[in-house]
């Protein structure tokens, strides 16, 4: 089926959160696989596999399996999770409503769009010292503040630019940016690999299979749960006939791939810079193993990655904002988004003497919520078959997801419940001495092996599939009749909004 002149590569997106009619909806679950792949080429993810093997004592065949568990199994999840935007043709977090009640969905709503906010000034900041090195080593142009502030301005250009235009563009950028980043990457990888130190890998002895186990949750916590809230917002315009299996591949593939291959490097990598795993600025750390004719094309590289993983955060971070309530265009949702990260880019780099330690902490915290959100919505799309489009933009009571006071009880208790436990297991720090929080089981195996999100995710969702039995809204709503017309037009869901 072709695009929509709403939906085409250099046009502007101008529909919103608003269900995309069937007669829009077109493409393929490639488009997935793209998507996934771009979000993932960054050479960031070294740290990752330099962690396996510093802090969890792994040798590079016990880090290569738990990268493949952790980067395929996770994005995986992130496929599974897209099935609700084929279906329901909305984003992630609108879709949400018919999970939560239309009131009730404002707490993860809020949580989620935060935390996009934190994750994109943390993007925004690195890219703005990955430009600031790429100009030194380039030109010999020295840091100031003039020009880190223009740094900072091209980086959220750039970024403003496509998630400005929006899906169809997205798309586009997604394919065609991932040969040439990946491309770059692989130039970069191919070098660090002549540096690893071989001895010392083939040597290395054996690790505790307890340490797979914890590396196969780290790594998933720290890839795909991350962006599991959000593959609906990029399968909304796929045709309803697709099938699910086919997104699941994809994201699964698309982001494993790269994921599996930068891991493994980093794993390898670890080996003679074992520091790599702990570097606050993972960009200077690396930049510091390459010669400064290597430099450029690593810090592009890097630059790119960067880029491709926050155009699609700022996109569903500006549909995250409609869904809370605020009523501007999608355009302008997203022009306040990097306005935003960029005063926060502006603070941390000219103001704060140290901000990656204190805002990751605080984004840690943030974990919590959006992990006990994707096990209430995943047993949802389970037991679920169909969305009522005109019910998702109704926020009021004539809302056929309104439920009791609109919210589902259900549902958020067991969002609630798994936020406490899992807090029970968290503890948030920048150092063993500036501990902000730590719960009365942080310190017990699952907790100090990072594995509360664990908790949070499977308690969430079976106390919401034993919950939802005993609600009787829920169970009205579910035995509803599926409505006649699941989707509607834009100009007519836009008066709903």
């Amino acid at each position: 089926m072709a695009a929509s002149e709403n939906d085409r590569v250099g046009s502007v997106e101008t529909r919103g959160i608003e269900p995309v009619p069937d007669a829009e909806r077109h493409g393929h679950a490639s488009q997935m696989f793209w998507t996934w792949f771009a979000a993932n080429i960054s050479i960031l993810g070294l740290p990752l596999g330099a962690a396996l093997v510093s802090f969890r004592g792994l040798n590079i065949w016990q880090a290569a399996v738990v990268a493949i568990l952790g980067s395929f199994g996770s994005f995986a999840l992130v496929g599974a999770l897209s099935i609700a935007g084929k279906r329901g043709g909305a984003p992630a977090l609108t879709l949400s409503r018919a999970v939560f009640g239309v009131r009730g969905n404002a707490g993860p709503t809020l949580v989620t769009w935060m935390s996009w906010l934190g994750w994109e000034t943390i993007n925004t900041t690195t890219a703005a010292f990955a430009l600031l090195a790429l100009l030194d080593a380039a030109f010999g142009i020295r840091r100031n503040t003039v020009l880190t502030v223009v740094c900072l301005l091209v980086f959220i250009g750039c970024t403003l630019l496509i998630s400005g235009l929006g899906h169809a563009t997205i798309m586009w950028i997604n394919r065609w940016a991932s040969y040439v980043f990946g491309l770059l990457n692989l130039v970069v990888i191919g070098f660090l690999a002549t540096t690893v130190d071989w001895g010392k890998v083939f040597h290395a002895p054996v690790g505790p299979v307890s340490s797979m186990v914890v590396g196969v949750g780290m790594i998933a916590a720290g890839t795909g749960i991350g962006w599991a809230n959000t593959g609906a917002d990029y399968a909304r315009y796929l045709p309803r006939r697709i099938p699910g299996g086919r997104l699941v591949a994809a994201s699964a593939f698309g982001a494993g791939i790269p994921l599996v291959v930068l891991i493994s490097l980093g794993s390898l990598l670890a080996a003679g810079e074992p520091d790599l795993a702990s570097a606050s600025d993972p960009v200077s750390a690396i930049n510091t193993m390459l010669p400064s004719w290597m430099s450029i094309p690593y810090l592009i590289a890097a630059f790119g990655g960067l880029l491709l993983s926050n155009h699609l955060s700022v996109y569903s971070a500006g549909l995250t904002m409609i869904t809370l309530g605020i009523r501007v265009r999608r355009t302008l949702a997203v022009g306040l988004d990097v306005v935003v990260t960029f005063a926060g880019g502006i603070y941390f780099i000219l103001i704060a003497k140290d901000f990656y330690g204190p805002f990751i902490t605080f984004l840690t915290l943030l974990a919590v919520p959006i992990t006990a959100w994707v096990g209430v919505f995943a047993v949802d799309l389970i037991l679920r078959r169909s969305y009522d489009g005109a019910a998702l933009m109704d926020v009021g009571r004539s809302s056929r997801y309104w439920f009791r006071g609109g919210v589902a009880w259900a549902a958020m208790i067991a969002w609630a419940a798994a936020i406490v436990v899992g807090l029970l297991f968290t503890e948030a720090s920048t150092s063993a001495t500036d501990v902000w929080f730590s719960g009365p089981l942080a310190h017990s195996w699952i907790g100090s092996n990072g594995l509360g999100w664990v908790v949070t995710l499977v308690l969430a969702a079976v106390v919401h599939a034993l919950l939802r039995r005993l609600d009787g809204t829920v169970r009205e709503e579910a035995s509803a009749q599926p409505p006649q017309q699941q989707v509607l037009p834009a100009p007519a869901a836009r008066e709903l909004s």
